[in-house]
């Protein structure tokens, strides 16, 4: 949701604008453009794309689960969770049908959760050590 990604850059925004080397850039009279494009913008940067990353799994539960319910799109458009409300009425002649689907919506989301986890790791300052 767009307060969770505004609630975050503002949050780094706020850290950032106290780091010594942005107060020692305001005390060299560099431009406001100027530090929030060099120093302020690339420490805001790795949280929100850590939050999309997670926030994308989200998602995809989401309109899977809404598609799922038959509140998505309409048939003919391929959507994992419309194969799987369909595939479970043939799960005994045809497991395949409902697995398959389900398998995915499963990895993918997994998936960008640990890529969320992994980038967050990689580019939070305060893990590194």
């Amino acid at each position: 949701s767009i307060p969770a990604f505004a609630r975050v850059a503002r949050g780094s925004t706020l850290v950032a604008k106290q780091q010594d080397y942005v107060l020692a850039a305001r005390a060299l009279g560099t431009p406001d453009g100027g530090i929030m494009w060099r120093h302020i913008l690339p420490n805001v940067t790795p949280p929100l794309v850590v939050q999309t990353t997670l926030r994308l799994a989200t998602a995809i539960l989401t309109a899977s689960g809404l598609s799922f319910l038959g509140l998505g799109p309409q048939p003919p458009t391929p959507e994992w969770g419309a194969m799987l409300s369909t595939g479970r009425n043939f799960i005994t002649s045809s497991p395949q049908l409902a697995t398959i689907p389900g398998l995915a919506i499963l990895l993918v989301a997994v998936g960008f959760n640990l890529l969320g986890d992994g980038l967050r790791d990689a580019l939070d300052p305060r893990l590194k050590r």
